[in-house]
Formats: structure tokens, sequence, C-alpha cells
């Protein structure tokens, strides 16, 4: 039973170095021992959340497990109910203080591993360790709360094995059993219930958004946003992460054409583009007469696959453009004025879906520029110098002739040669940050250069507004997807032209081409160490770094992103014609009942190997009740040596010097002999006549 830290044996701490951890660990008490490696599984469950958890939680855990373990050490008593309901009441002010609620998933989380680490300075009883073992698990089940990955599963996987150790451990008899013996039994255990928990994760229901992660669990993502201000996509450069994952089913398309489309964001008051407010029945209608938005694409459709990372947005990237909706499992969709596929709720789990797309098309009005008021404002008084710039090229007489095609590519021929460059880290910008740009700063980031843009377009009367989304990406030669990263993050223009409707300009690709076209982007700084590995061995670097992104992406695609039309078409594959839920439970109860059919034998034949030493032994007793010794029920094996001993004298010697050594297999520190060495010795031992 894990209670309290029982006293050193003076012999043993004297012989025992300090210098030799393993074996001072082993000459603790076997309460001191289970105890200590308790709270190093419950550490490793905890570790993980330390990036999530408040800095006091974390500090709090770790000082009430390390004082729990030292208490343990050196059998001190565990501190009085005081104490704890004290440090209980500080965390709950703490979670109110950093939460503002004791409610919801980051609360929840707090106090459950407060909880966790408190209960361990109650320590006393069977009950309190078991107590410790739910709060455990349960805590364990809270990292994925906050990540599905596959480190986290492989991380949680090994805490599991430690918590089923510790509670094996703590069922087994009296003694100082192996740690490992505990270990073993653990992985039988899980290895028994693996093909269960196979079952339950292909057969039991997937009812949407149930399996989704709880909305809070966004918070902290990095991605787009409904809004931009000048300098926040810079910092998505400095993220790695993947944004989604595409799957083309036939050649891929130039890395130039491929803007994934997300937020269109027209209004602009100095510092943040926003995005117009929704109209009534904006939903896009396509091929309406007249100078109503209309979309024509041609050519061929690009025909892929995307697996979407959770961001709790409700956006559904696809490529400029997609004119048809993007097919998802229990997800409806719909397409904005400006080309947006937005779905019906955020995305909040990994998503999968089809669509095909238009590299080559023309959509907007093609009458007049009066109908696109909103594409012309500007905040009055900001810019100024632009503003000038704006008016000077739109009375140069060659530019006017040439009209607004004319005017854009003045400015972005501006771009290629007037010194501009393409940096990360630009500085700040203040208000009148198109000004900062073309005169003063001359570079910046993609939305620097694409704010800039547009606002000088709007000074020269031709409608402009900016798309933010993804460019580009790299495929992954391992598995073949095409992997687009948070650092892909850009921002571009769209200008208004009479006759050919909106027009994607991406301004970045005239100061920095290779940003588009030949996949160089913008590195954060790096540390020694990586920047070391990766100038020895670029290659080997960018061959893990593939090989990581294809198993993560194996397991996002088999594991977290099996949803209900896979688990329908799994029962195609078992057979069903026209499966359905009927057809799902009915296969599941049909395991169930096998399963249940299948412990039943094995509790039957388990019931007959229990304690395979207490067999020993009994079978022993029997067989000297039949030679006629009479021998106590409840006799250890050194009563029963000392009865042989008496009556049977030196014929007798050899079975004593047998339950001498099944008792020193059972409860000595190193056993002489294992098990089925005793039984093959109890075969050949002689008996007394």
């Amino acid at each position: 039973m894990l209670a309290g830290a029982g006293p050193f044996d003076s012999a043993d701490r004297y012989r025992v170095g300090p210098g030799n951890l393993r074996a001072r660990l082993a000459s603790l008490p076997r309460d001191s021992r289970d105890t200590l490696f308790l709270l190093l599984v419950i550490g490793w469950v905890i570790l993980p959340q330390t990036a999530n958890l408040p800095l006091w939680c974390s500090a709090l855990a770790g000082a009430v497990l390390v004082w729990r373990g030292s208490l343990a050490v050196s059998a001190k008593p565990l501190p009085g109910t005081w104490w704890v309901l004290g440090l209980l009441a500080v965390a709950i002010a703490a979670t109110v203080a950093t939460h503002r609620t004791v409610l919801g998933r980051d609360a929840g989380v707090t106090l459950v591993v407060v909880l966790l680490a408190l209960k361990t300075l109650e320590l006393r009883a069977r009950r309190d360790i078991f107590v410790i073992f739910f709060l455990g698990f349960f805590t364990m089940l809270t990292n994925f709360f906050f990540s599905q990955s596959l480190p986290t599963a492989a991380a949680m996987l090994l805490g599991l094995m430690g918590l089923l150790t510790a509670l094996v451990n703590a069922h087994m008899p009296v003694g100082k059993p192996p740690l490992a013996q505990a270990a073993r039994t653990a992985s039988f255990m899980v290895l028994l219930g693996a093909p269960v928990m196979a079952a339950l994760f292909l057969l039991f229901p997937r009812l949407a958004p149930l399996w989704g992660i709880p909305s809070d669990a966004m918070t902290g993502r990095s991605g787009l946003a409904a809004t931009m201000q000048v300098g926040n996509i810079a910092s998505l450069a400095l993220d790695e992460s993947i944004a989604m994952r595409v799957k083309f089913d036939g050649a891929i398309p130039p890395q130039r054409e491929l803007y994934f489309r997300g937020p269109v964001l027209s209004t602009f008051d100095g510092r943040e583009w926003r995005a117009l407010p929704p109209r009534r029945g904006s939903r896009f209608t396509m091929a309406l007469p007249g100078n109503m938005a209309q979309l024509q694409v041609t050519g061929e459709p690009v025909r892929y696959e995307v697996t979407l990372e959770p961001n709790n947005r409700p956006w559904l990237l696809v490529l400029d453009v997609a004119s048809v909706p993007p097919v998802a499992a229990g997800f409806a969709a719909a397409m904005s004025s400006e080309l947006l596929w937005v779905a019906d709720r955020p995305i909040t789990d990994l998503l999968r879906y089809r669509a095909e797309s238009h590299t080559t098309f023309r959509y907007g009005p093609l009458g007049s520029a009066a109908l696109l008021p909103e594409y012309l404002d500007l905040p009055p008084g900001l810019n100024p110098r632009t503003q000038q710039l704006a008016g000077e090229m739109r009375r140069d007489p060659q530019l006017a002739a040439g009209g607004p095609p004319a005017l854009v590519a003045a400015a972005l021929d501006r771009l290629r040669t007037g010194g501009y460059g393409y940096t990360l880290d630009p500085g700040l910008f203040g208000e009148n940050s198109a000004d900062e740009f073309w005169f003063d700063k001359r570079e910046g980031f993609c939305e620097h250069i694409a704010s800039a843009f547009v606002v000088l377009m709007r000074g020269m009367g031709i409608p402009a507004r900016i798309v933010t989304g993804y460019q580009g990406g790299e495929r992954n030669p391992v598995d073949g997807f095409w992997i687009v990263r948070q650092s892909d993050a850009h921002a571009w223009a769209e200008v208004w032209l009479r006759g050919r409707g909106w027009v994607r300009v991406d301004p970045t690709a005239a100061v920095a081409p290779g940003r588009t076209g030949a996949f160089q982007r913008l590195k954060a700084p790096r540390g020694f160490v990586a920047t070391a590995f990766g100038n020895v061995t670029p290659e080997l670097a960018a061959s893990l770094r593939a090989a990581w992104d294809a198993v993560n992406n194996s397991w996002n695609q088999w594991i977290l992103n099996y949803t209900q039309s896979k688990q329908l078409d799994l029962l195609k594959g078992l057979g069903f014609e026209s499966p359905s839920w009927e057809d799902l439970s009915y296969l599941l109860l049909g395991l169930v009942v096998m399963v249940s059919l299948v412990g039943a034998v094995w509790t039957l034949w388990d019931r007959r190997q229990h304690d395979p030493w207490l067999r020993l032994l009994e079978r022993t007793r029997h067989r000297l009740r039949v030679a006629g010794v009479d021998v106590p029920a409840a006799a250890p094996p050194r009563e029963i040596a000392t009865l042989i001993t008496r009556r049977f004298g030196e014929s007798g010697r050899a079975l004593a010097d047998w339950l001498l050594k099944l008792e020193a297999q059972r409860y000595a520190r190193t056993p002489a002999s294992t098990l089925p060495e005793l039984r093959r010795e109890l075969r050949t031992v002689g008996w007394p006549a």
C-alpha cells in the first residue's frame, strides 16, 4: 500500500554510498519507493501542460511534488489537513484571479492539476491512492484538450503505462516486488485491451461536433485573422507550424499560381484593415447579367484534397478560385461576394475536404467603378505624400492615356526599380504607414507592401482591396503531400479594371520575385545549435523534417481525421452494400458480446492461474498431508520446513531447504531462484518416507 514513508534501516544507510543512487533507492522501504515512482509518473503527466498552465500553477504543482518526495525519502510525517486546505484556498483564489472563473477548459485544467498535486499530501490509505490514480488518468486526458499531435499521444501513452504500472504495483502482495514485474503486467493489460480500444475507435459512432475540440481550445493558435494590422502577418513568418496539407489529383500548378484565398479586407482606418460588413443576400451567384458580380472560369480545373488544421475560424481555404462548393463531411459552405468560402461553423478539429479550382478566371462587375465606392474610401488626412504621389501619376499625360492598367504598371515598376526591399523586420509603422513605406523606410513585409500599394491605387481612383491567405508551400518528397505552413501566410492586392473585373496584383512579387516563384521565404534568426546543424547537414535536416511531416500527416489522415464517412466506408469494405448507423450499432453490439464471452472464459482460466507462488505452496501442503504430515492451512514455508525437520530429521532436509528457497523467492531482495526453476526442482527433490 502507498502510504507515508517508513524509516530507513540504519545499516542500509551506512552501507549504501550517497553516490550510488540506484542502490540508495533500492534500500528505501517499499512505501517510499512506490511513492517516489508515483510522483515521477504524475510529474511526467503534468509536464506537457506547463506551456498551457499559469506559471504559478506549474510552480505550485512542482513544489508540492518535490516536497512530497522529500517527505517519503526522509520518513517525515505528512502535513496536516490545515496545510492542504490552505494551499487549496490559495490555488482557487489564484485560479479566479488568473482566469476570472473556475469554469471552462483553462480554469478547469488548472484546478485538476492543483488537486492532483495536493492529493499526494494526503497519501495515507488505499482509498487515497485510488483517488490519485483517478485524477492522474483524468489529467492525462486533459493534455488532448490542447494538442492531439503524435508527440502528445506518445507522451501520454508512456504516462498511461506509468500509471498502470503504479496501479498494478499497489495491488501486488506484500514484500518488495520489482517495478519491472508490475510493468510487465501493465503491458500485458494494455495488449489485452488494445483490440477493444481499436474496435471502439473504428466503430463507436462519431457525432460531430461532439468529437471536436472545445472552442476555447483554439485560444493562442496562430493563423490568419479577420483583420490585418500592418505588421501582424510578419509574425506568422516566425511560425513553422503547418496550416494545411494539400494532395493534388494530377499535376501540381506552378508555385506562382498557388494562392490559397482567405479573408478579403476592404476598409482602412490608417492602422488596421477590416472586411466589409456582410450584406443581405451576399452569397455569390455565378454568371449574373449586366454589371452584377459574376464569375467566369476557363481551362481544366485543378482537383485536390485539403487537410486543414484547426484554427477556430470558419474559412475553407481553397485555391483561387473554387467555382463549386468544397465537399466536407458534416460541413455546409457558402461563397461570399468576395470569393471566400465560409463554413457554417468554426473549424475546431482537423478537417478534410475536396475542392476543385480554376487558376484562370474573371469575376466582378465589368461596367463602372461607380458601383464600388467602398473600395475607394481612404481615411481623411492620412498619408498625404502618398495622395500627392497618386495625383502626380494621374496627371502624367503618358500614364493618363493608358488608363488604370498603365497606372498599375507604373506603381509596380516603381516597386521594382525604386530601391524597395523585402524584410521581416522593417520596424514600427505609424498611422501614415503608406507614406513611411513609399518615402522613408522603403522596405517591408508583404502586408506593408500590399497596404501601401492599395492606398496608392485608391488615391488614383482605382478600386482596390487586400486579400490575405497563403501563397506557395512545398512538396514533401516522402508522401507527396503539398505542405502549406503558417510562414507561407501572405497578403496581396486586387484592383478593379473596366472590362476585366477584379484582377490579382501581387506587389510583393515586384519587390522580391523569389517570394512567389522560387520558394524564397524570409526566415527568423536561428539559434547557434540550429544554425550549426543546418549548415553542416542541410540535406539531412531537410530529409528528417520531411520524414517527420509525413509521419504526422499519416497520424492526421488515419487517426485524427477518422470521420463518420470513413466509418461507413469501412462497413462497405466489410460487405455492407448501403451501410447505416443501424448496421454500425449491430456490428458494435456483436463485437461487445463476443469480447464479453472471451472475457468470461479468460476469467475462468485466470481464476485457476491466480498467484502461481501460492498454488505451488498449496500443492506442497497437499502432498505433505497425503504423506501424513499435519500442516496448518495458513502455514508459511519456513514453518512447514521446521515441521518436516522435526519429524523426519536429515531425510527431510532437502525438502526443507527447498521450502526456504521458495520463501526467499517471495521475500528476498535478490532471490536466487525463479518459480519455474523451483517447480522443476520440486520434481526431483527427495520426499521423506
